[in-house]
């Protein structure tokens, strides 16, 4: 089964976007914040990380940067889900790593299709014996 780690501080966003992740079939573990998704991924390394831009503290687009350049995290697709949606915030997105960019508001069967497609390849991959 896949899981998806969801960092979000909007308490709407997260119901929303956790009930879309759901009705796919999808266990969702929860932050609110970037320090808190740290700490979640210290305890469990997730199928993909699903992250806000604006959050508390450090900001979405910081902690793409750091999961793409950890040895230990660089393998885990990462999707940026926000309201910045302009073909700037995209394309720096995806300078910071980021394997999808879906912009709010989401529509859910193209978020279940995007995490679909990029944990396939991730269940394939990390599943192979080398």
């Amino acid at each position: 089964m896949t899981t998806v780690l969801l960092v979000e501080d909007s308490l709407t966003e997260m119901q929303v976007l956790t009930l879309y992740l759901k009705q796919a079939g999808i266990t969702v573990l929860t932050a609110k914040s970037v320090e808190e998704a740290q700490l979640k991924l210290q305890l469990q390394t997730p199928d993909l990380v699903m992250l806000d831009v604006i959050l508390p503290g450090q900001s979405g687009f910081e902690l793409c940067r750091e999961l793409k350049t950890n040895a230990n995290t660089k393998g885990i697709p990462v999707v940026i889900c926000s309201t910045k949606g302009t073909e700037a915030d995209k394309l720096w997105g995806t300078m910071l790593g980021a394997d999808a960019y879906i912009p709010k508001p989401v529509n859910q069967q193209h978020l279940v299709q995007t995490i679909q497609q990029l944990t396939s390849g991730f269940q394939q991959w990390s599943g192979r014996i080398i």
